[in-house]
């Protein structure tokens, strides 16, 4: 494959060991990997990318998704919900999604995501009405060019046995079992440069059983894959773990094997310190979701003592229904605002929360080869024009990415191939995915 060379970038934000910021730096890549950072790179025939005018970043990572959310962006009845009444008001509507609506709307939230410089996101898919697959999204991550870890949800305990969600989404267990085998044997990459990976992610403790919790984390460690689910995302998931389990969240997790450096929770709002530690210690990562803790009045999670303990954070935007929106630029200035509010304006810098990120979600989500612009990590870079109005004025471009923007990037780079190109998807038609998206949103909001 030819080289490709971008050229004179403003600065090159590297994310590298060092935390280098390089004015006027290039940066030379070649089947998909990164071969060389620094200043008057020799062309030597490769395409050229001029980037005067721009920051360029690793590509961001996003930590925590439900794609099939975004065809119910701002459900009436579900607007001023805490999370409980949110989810009991959405599923009887997503019990009537079938395969097209799945796969419809991972594109949808995952073209979304790459304008705003996504270049990895995890997808928790946890029900499967009407024939839908964890197949679907996969496909739409193939489609756009993005890398995409999907995680195979599940939802074992219904209403008639204690759970929250209805019956008709719950699944038997042996089959979510042997579903997720399925999956993980049929697109999972261990890799590096890996596009699709395949994760196991019982959706919460208050929607499947313990014995399922205990079986997904054997089975996970068998197959070498990761483990996700939501953790303490607010008073009620506490209080429900207090009430039917006899301990906190945290001691759930632990006591069914969900610590460890192959694991991710979400959300974590409600952790205390006990439990912060619990996480440091045994490298358990969380995926913090600023916008979407906001929108069904979580609270602000403890993200600064996190980071000062050492437990691995990445940020996440969680699903449209929640958040509503789905950029992960945003998402970092949220989460720098938050933390401000909670601990005063010294508590996170713009280039702390650009790490988390980058560099931060890539280790939440096991990718040690991506979230630098280093020689050998693979060439996952975001472009983004500074010369607009959104950064006018700016005195520290890296720092407005953050603070002001811009909040679309001008390309966008995967494995070494652009995916965005000024502002516009290369091989992914935008258009008749919305106009199929508008279709299968009016026909829910129909009946």
């Amino acid at each position: 494959m030819a080289a490709t060379l971008l050229r004179d970038a403003q600065v090159v934000v590297t994310m590298d060991d060092a935390r280098r910021e390089l004015a006027g730096a290039d940066v030379l890549w070649r089947d998909g990997v990164i071969e060389a950072v620094g200043f008057d790179l020799p062309a030597d025939g490769a395409e050229v990318i001029d980037a005067r005018g721009c920051v360029v970043t690793p590509g961001l990572v996003n930590t925590h998704h439900h794609l099939f959310q975004t065809l119910t962006r701002g459900v009436p009845d579900g607007q001023d919900a805490l999370l409980f009444g949110w989810l009991t008001t959405l599923y009887p509507i997503w019990a009537r999604f079938t395969p097209d609506h799945v796969h419809v709307s991972a594109l949808v939230g995952l073209a979304e995501l790459a304008l705003s410089g996504c270049t990895l996101s995890s997808d928790h898919l946890y029900l499967f009405p009407n024939g839908a697959r964890l197949d679907d999204s996969i496909a739409a991550a193939q489609e756009i060019g993005v890398r995409l870890l999907a995680t195979r949800g599940a939802m074992s305990i219904g209403e008639s046995a204690g759970g929250l969600p209805p019956d008709s989404l719950v699944e038997a267990e042996a089959a979510i079992l042997e579903d997720c085998i399925r999956v993980i044997d049929a697109f999972h990459d261990p890799a590096p440069g890996a596009m699709i990976q395949v994760g196991v992610a019982p959706c919460s403790p208050f929607s499947v059983s313990r014995g399922l919790m205990r079986d997904a984390a054997l089975l996970a460690r068998d197959k070498d894959v990761r483990l996700h689910t939501h953790l303490a995302e607010n008073d009620e998931d506490v209080a429900y773990s207090l009430a039917q389990f006899g301990c906190r969240p945290g001691q759930y997790a632990q006591d069914l094997g969900w610590t460890g450096e192959d694991v991710w929770h979400a959300h974590c709002v409600k952790l205390d310190a006990s439990e912060i530690d619990l996480f440091a210690r045994t490298r358990t990562g969380v995926s913090h979701c600023p916008c979407s803790n906001c929108r069904l009045g979580s609270g602000i999670a403890p993200v600064r003592a996190m980071l000062g303990a050492g437990v691995p954070v990445g940020l996440g935007v969680d699903g449209s229904a929640s958040n509503d929106a789905g950029n992960l630029v945003l998402e970092a200035r949220q989460a720098l605002l938050l933390q401000r509010v909670a601990q005063g304006a010294d508590a996170m810098s713009a280039r702390a929360v650009l790490e988390v990120a980058t560099r931060g979600g890539a280790a939440v989500l096991g990718r040690a080869d991506l979230g630098q612009i280093a020689p050998g990590m693979r060439a996952d870079l975001a472009v983004w024009d500074v010369s607009g109005i959104e950064a006018a004025g700016a005195w520290d471009p890296v720092a407005a990415l953050v603070l002001s923007g811009p909040t679309h990037v001008r390309d966008l780079i995967v494995e070494g191939r652009p995916v965005i190109r000024d502002g516009s998807f290369t091989r992914f038609d935008l258009a008749g995915a919305l106009a199929r998206h508008s279709a299968l949103r009016d026909g829910l909001m129909g009946g």
